[in-house]
């Protein structure tokens, strides 16, 4: 949720139906409102409709990796405020950095914690 009141708006990337389904279905029920695209490009495409609130980007994935889709967004000035999170199963040492470097605003590990993963959202959300 948004300091607002209106429901924040996430777009889930993640190629794997499991992680993707268990994130969606964690967050729906706190009263975020889910997308969801399955590689980089569909991403684009679905910031380009719709820009969301907030992203979360597995780095690791088909077409455009999260990598690649959060440089590109980041590079455009309409969709460059949106905070992204990568959400990976890099883990190795200077991959956080990498990710930061690319253009991630915070970055949160695979298995994913959910309650430190809302800790980010809301201090990037302002929620």
């Amino acid at each position: 949720m948004t300091g607002s009141g209106s429901p924040l708006t996430i777009l889930v990337v993640e190629d794997n139906e499991v992680n993707r389904e268990l994130i969606v279905r964690r967050l729906a029920r706190l009263g975020f409102l889910l997308r969801v695209a399955e590689d980089g490009e569909q991403a684009q495409r679905s910031v380009l409709e719709q820009a969301p609130g907030l992203i979360l980007m597995d780095l690791s994935l088909p077409v455009v990796d999260g990598w690649e889709a959060t440089r590109r967004l980041k590079a455009d000035p309409r969709f460059r405020a949106i905070p992204i999170i990568a959400v990976t199963a890099h883990a190795m040492s200077g991959d956080r950095e990498r990710a930061l470097a690319a253009g991630c605003d915070e970055f949160a590990t695979k298995p994913v914690e959910f309650a430190a993963l809302l800790e980010k959202i809301r201090a990037l959300t302002g929620g």
